[in-house]
């Protein structure tokens, strides 16, 4: 075990800059508007808020390239935005990352953005700024030409990031999973949704347990036997090669056509799991860009995770961060 985490030290501390990882996705803006309330509105009974902070963050598949940028691998999107404020908010965040975004397709549709007001520590109300219609015609044509240009410029390994905003189609799902293998490239997919087919062929998946429970025809337990048994189904059904389920406090599953790898989550304390999803695709993603076998790669996903969830707030793990956890690991 010490073997592995000495293995797993050296490549982040040294080697996921040589790393390259294209993601493509529903990407969006994430805006907070933190403030206090001491009354009630005179025009409706309604709170009203003085606004003492604000913060700006990559949201969406924007925070699996804002993972990868952090743990310093050279990280691309390929991705539609609008031609507005969020979008113009949105660009400049990628630039401060160090994210390219050659990939980004300026499409008439406003910026996926999801704004939060916050009293205190209570969120009062959600804004969300989007459409939902699929991406298709000479948009759709132009995001894949983006992308399948990065894919032949180096990429390691393809995320498909689908929050179901219109990105991820069934045509681009297609398109770009059969260009990456053409390029030898993994594909890893963070699903959304009971619609699995349109990522048939992809090399790996990485549901959470309601995800995967959206696909079965009964229930599943949080338990290993039945995690790996509908693993499996799920694997059989959508033509996917292999499955990282994620299983919050239970850890985290690798389940391939005759094999399972079951590791018992990290956290000591779990506050918010919110975003701990793109922390796993970015890392496991990171990983087989850098030619890890599957087994490391989840290993590292899952100790990524535990960092997250024990922040507030979608968080990104550093490069910094996750080399503290893997000292830590190495001491026990």
């Amino acid at each position: 075990m010490k073997e592995l985490r000495d293995g797993l030290k050296e490549f982040v501390g040294r080697r996921t800059e040589q790393c390259k990882v294209l993601v493509v996705g529903d990407v969006m803006l994430d805006q907070y508007y933190y403030g206090e309330v001491t009354r009630i509105s005179p025009e409706a009974p309604v709170p009203i808020t003085r606004v003492v902070k604000t913060k700006e963050t990559l949201g969406g598949a924007a925070n699996v390239a804002h993972n990868l940028a952090l743990l310093g691998c050279q990280t691309e999107v390929a991705a539609c935005i609008g031609a507005d404020h969020h979008g113009g908010r949105l660009r400049a965040l990628f630039e401060s990352k160090g994210i390219s975004i050659y990939g980004l397709v300026v499409t008439k549709a406003p910026t996926t953005t999801k704004l939060r007001v916050i009293g205190g520590h209570q969120q009062m109300m959600r804004l969300d700024f989007e459409e939902t219609e699929p991406v298709t015609g000479e948009d759709g044509e132009r995001l894949f030409m983006l992308a399948q240009a990065s894919l032949s410029d180096g990429a390691g390994a393809l995320v498909i990031s689908d929050y179901g905003k219109g990105i991820v189609t069934h045509a681009l799902c297609e398109r770009l999973i059969e260009a990456a293998h053409r390029k030898n490239v993994p594909v890893v997919v963070d699903p959304k949704g009971n619609d699995w087919e349109k990522y048939r062929g992809a090399d790996y998946i990485t549901p959470n347990l309601k995800e995967l429970n959206a696909v079965q025809e009964h229930s599943v337990k949080n338990e290993n036997a039945e995690v790996e048994k509908a693993a499996r189904y799920a694997m059989k059904r959508f033509g996917i090669r292999a499955m990282v389920a994620t299983r919050s406090e239970c850890g985290l599953s690798l389940v391939t056509e005759d094999a399972a790898v079951h590791i018992p989550t990290k956290a000591q304390e779990v506050f918010d799991v919110s975003g701990a999803g793109d922390t796993v695709i970015a890392a496991f993603a990171l990983a087989l860009a850098g030619g890890l076998p599957p087994e490391r790669g989840a290993y590292l996903a899952n100790l990524a995770a535990s960092v997250v969830v024990a922040k507030v707030g979608t968080y990104a793990v550093s490069r910094k961060e996750l080399l503290s956890a893997l000292e830590r690991e190495v001491a026990l």
